[in-house]
């Protein structure tokens, strides 16, 4: 794929659509899998994203439990190496979505109301909250969900697998 996808400091979002459906029938095909694949860009004004996705794909179909079995594990698999074949910078990886059948679109509007509900138990207890690990992208969502939310603040803690987001009531600075 050698295409360039990245014009002016942008994705160019039909560009990494047309690449990213050719990648995505590629690997549905080469694995026997069951599978329709959708993928389209994002309009400019971003009506129809997920937050900052300016090209969403979705996997459908007969075989869509196998990408989802063990927490979506294919599916993330399928995600990575699609950052890989279109060779896009990890600046880039969060503006685009793959999912399958709605799972992770459901999975982060999950986290969103977690993400508020423990905010809310911190207000209201003054005591910080420690979420369960979870990916870069999961922590970006909570991180976002909570920013302007008054009277909390959100930070990273931990390393590789085990990083999680802390939930902290504002006014308590971080300890360093």
């Amino acid at each position: 794929m050698a295409q360039e996808l990245i014009r002016d400091g942008k994705l160019d979002r039909q560009a990494a659509a047309e690449a990213l459906r050719h990648f995505l029938e590629n690997m549905v095909r080469v694995s026997a899998l069951e599978l329709k694949v959708h993928v389209h860009p994002v309009s400019a004004d971003g009506a129809g994203s997920g937050g900052d996705a300016e090209v969403l794909a979705d996997l459908d179909g007969k075989d869509k439990e196998i990408l989802l079995e063990r927490g979506a594990e294919l599916l993330k698999a399928f995600e990575h190496l699609a950052f890989r074949a279109l060779r896009l910078e990890p600046a880039y990886h969060e503006k685009i979505h793959i999912d399958c059948g709605g799972y992770r679109a459901l999975r982060f509007e999950e986290l969103r109301m977690t993400a508020r509900v423990a905010a809310e138990r911190v207000q209201t207890s003054r005591q910080p909250f420690r979420l369960n690990p979870m990916s870069s992208r999961e922590r970006r969502i909570v991180h976002m969900a909570l920013k302007d939310m008054s009277g909390v603040r959100t930070e990273s803690s931990g390393v590789g697998e085990d990083r999680q987001v802390v939930i902290h009531p504002a006014d308590n600075k971080p300890s360093r």
